[in-house]
């Protein structure tokens, strides 16, 4: 773990908030984790691997912003629960969080996925996001008092979605548990909402684009803007929601696809 400066007073979209980011160690959780530092927020990334976090927060302190990063394994309860306490002793309070964790298993019928990869996606992608979305409402209540959280959800969660079946099921999951925190925790001043972004260009879609192309070009066909997103343009759906300015918005799962389910 690293030092720390003192939350930034600036003008932004997010100034003056201390934000927790679950998965900012590439992807749209470092691309979220760059955005938010620069809307204001003090942000602490959390992950599993070090050297991807370190970088991340390097080039968030080099451009002005206030960085800190924590370790988290999303299998682990005590894990993700130190790293929310962790945010806590650093800032005194949380007042966001983005969950942006999680892991794909490669797609194929559901009759050929294997219970091992069920069990790691379900473990990761609902049970890890419980964990993560229970303790930081628990820290906002317990400091900021009311707040905002992000879950990151699945295009593929709205509809049937072949090949993609476990994994699409867990994020369908997500969904179910931000709805359902949002009347939970709406009365104390606390905001839980997800975004669907489809088809971004992740480490993880640039590889399969690579293995598959004609795939990924299938799905950019299918998608009004005709073309994938940067993970940049997922994470200013994400900002705008944690923000004061979507001080209504509450309960959504918002589609950020192109257009891919209009």
């Amino acid at each position: 773990m690293t030092g720390t400066k003192a939350p930034g007073n600036g003008a932004g979209l997010l100034a003056g908030k201390v934000a927790l980011l679950m998965g900012a160690g590439r992807g749209i959780g470092a691309s979220a984790a760059r955005l938010f530092a620069r809307e204001g927020a003090a942000v602490v990334l959390a992950a599993r691997t070090e050297s991807e976090l370190a970088d991340v927060v390097g080039e968030i302190r080099d451009g002005g912003g206030t960085a800190d990063y924590v370790l988290a394994d999303l299998t682990d309860g005590g894990s993700i629960q130190a790293a929310v306490e962790n945010v806590i002793r650093l800032h005194a309070r949380l007042d966001v969080a983005l969950n942006n964790g999680g892991i794909s298993i490669p797609h194929t019928p559901m009759v050929n996925a294997t219970e091992q990869k069920f069990d790691l996606v379900t473990s990761v992608n609902y049970r890890g996001l419980f964990l993560s979305m229970t303790a930081e409402i628990r820290a906002i209540r317990a400091t900021a008092g009311s707040g905002a959280i992000v879950n990151v959800s699945s295009v593929g969660s709205l509809r049937g979605a072949p090949g993609l079946g476990p994994y699409a099921a867990t994020k369908r999951a997500v969904n179910s548990l931000t709805e359902t925190a949002a009347v939970e925790y709406g009365p104390e001043g606390i905001r839980v909402n997800a975004i669907a972004p489809g088809t971004t260009m992740t480490g993880v879609i640039r590889q399969w684009a690579d293995d598959e192309p004609a795939a990924v070009e299938r799905l950019n066909t299918l998608t009004p803007l005709r073309r994938a997103a940067e993970p940049d343009e997922i994470a200013e759906a994400a900002a705008w929601l944690l923000s004061d300015r979507a001080s209504f918005v509450t309960g959504v799962c918002l589609p950020v696809d192109g257009g891919l389910r209009a």
